[in-house]
């Protein structure tokens, strides 16, 4: 007996060329968080195109799809549109030449290094299949597409601009990634999946002064490499053994001139946890060794400490992995795998939580798997595989687009086959 996903994965290959060009197309002008303009309008026709009630707008640049096929539960789908301040470096023929103005109001080159094209045009491969194919199931289908991931504040601005009461309330949420394994795995992973993710700014304070009178000056470069050496014992000394844990010093900020001592320093860190209390307990010891630093320094005030970009735990539901995992595992087979926990983190979580619907998060491999296996051969897959964010981050167009595309409509189906 045909499954109600053979049925609807039937019409796949017809699909394809509209599906790899629109993939292309995306990957060639990508445009960085909040400013996802060309790729909303995109989005709003293919979704109108195919028999969506379409939502335009939604905190910003988000569009939302409704396609209503009778009595039955509703399943939102979600994918991320916006693009990174990064100069590819791939040698893709469709590679991005893009620039544009960031949110400090500097130029950049934009590419998308995160494959949000990838979900985009899986997300909208995925509704043109099911709205084509709706005598196989029943019920509510929901496409979001949500601008600013990258910034953390995408899903929660379409949150506060009213998501939960402009769509139908949805019984789960679900999504994916595209990460650097083998192209065609799929990984649903139940519990913690993704880690939490906080930025900190530290504004470090001292006396400034000219390069050859050291001894009037309360030099902060000094004081801001004593506070990044001694960050570097927070997870080795304090953060329980067996317990995750990330923190990087990302940027050093000071100084304009050799022979100028500033008055101040900026560092900005980037922290990665699973677990709640050993974040608290982290940000807790940040802020005790920049005060204990400066206090040391004799600097003329305590430092400014900001947290900002915070993101969610993307812990998935039991329930609804299980059942997505089983559904993969009957039509994928083999190819279901696990990735294990993704240090990398999202808002998605946002989106559920504001529901309050249970949600489930999987991963989607983009590399060319022969690739990957002789980089596994070799050892050397951290060095020879990019991965997400490097500037030679380019997911194989196939089985890419046909696994996620593929994995969208099993995982919806698991609730709306008839």
């Amino acid at each position: 007996m045909t499954s109600a996903a053979d049925a609807v994965l039937s019409a796949q290959s017809t699909i394809q060329e509209w599906q790899e060009s629109l993939y292309k197309d995306l990957h060639a002008h990508p445009e960085l968080s909040h400013q996802e303009v060309r790729t909303a309008k995109i989005v709003a026709e293919q979704l109108r195109n195919d028999g969506f009630a379409v939502h335009e707008g939604i905190g910003g640049t988000g569009v939302v799809g409704v396609f209503q096929n009778g009595d039955g539960p509703t399943v939102l789908l979600r994918a991320d549109m916006d693009a990174l301040p990064i100069a590819e470096a791939t040698g893709l023929d469709y590679a991005s030449t893009a620039t544009g103005t960031d949110a400090s109001g500097r130029e950049v080159r934009i590419m998308h290094g995160c494959g949000h094209d990838v979900h985009v045009a899986c997300l909208l491969g995925a509704a043109r299949l099911m709205a084509g194919a709706r005598e196989s199931w029943a019920g509510t289908l929901v496409a979001l597409f949500q601008p600013a991931e990258e910034m953390g504040d995408g899903a929660r601005g379409m949150v506060d601009d009213g998501l939960t009461s402009r769509v139908p309330r949805p019984d789960v949420v679900l999504g994916q990634h595209v990460l650097a394994h083998p192209a065609g795995t799929l990984s649903p992973h139940p519990g913690a999946f993704l880690s939490m993710a906080d930025s900190i700014r530290i504004t470090l304070h001292g006396r400034g002064s000219h390069g050859s009178m050291p001894h009037l000056s309360i030099d902060p470069a000094v004081l801001a490499s004593m506070v990044v050496v001694r960050l570097q014992g927070i997870v080795a000394r304090e953060v329980p053994p067996g317990e995750f844990a990330v923190v990087t010093v990302g940027r050093v900020a000071v100084g304009a001139k050799s022979n100028i001592i500033d008055d101040h320093a900026v560092l900005e860190l980037n922290i990665r946890t699973y677990d709640r209390s050993i974040r608290d307990q982290i940000l807790g010891a940040i802020e005790r060794i920049a005060r204990a630093e400066s206090a040391a320094s004799g600097s003329p005030k305590e430092p400014d400490i900001e947290v900002y970009d915070s993101y969610p735990l993307t812990s998935n539901s039991e329930e609804a992995t299980a059942r997505v995992a089983e559904a993969f595992r009957e039509h994928f087979g083999d190819l279901v795998t696990d990735f294990g926990r993704q240090t990398a983190s999202e808002d998605f979580s946002a989106i559920p939580d504001a529901f309050g619907v249970p949600y489930t998060y999987w991963g989607v491999g983009g590399t060319d798997p022969e690739a990957y296996r002789q980089a596994e051969e070799r050892g050397t897959v951290s060095s020879d595989i990019p991965a997400n964010h490097s500037p030679r981050f380019a997911p194989v167009l196939e089985p890419t687009l046909q696994a996620g595309t593929g994995a969208l409509v099993v995982a919806a189906l698991a609730w709306l086959a008839r």
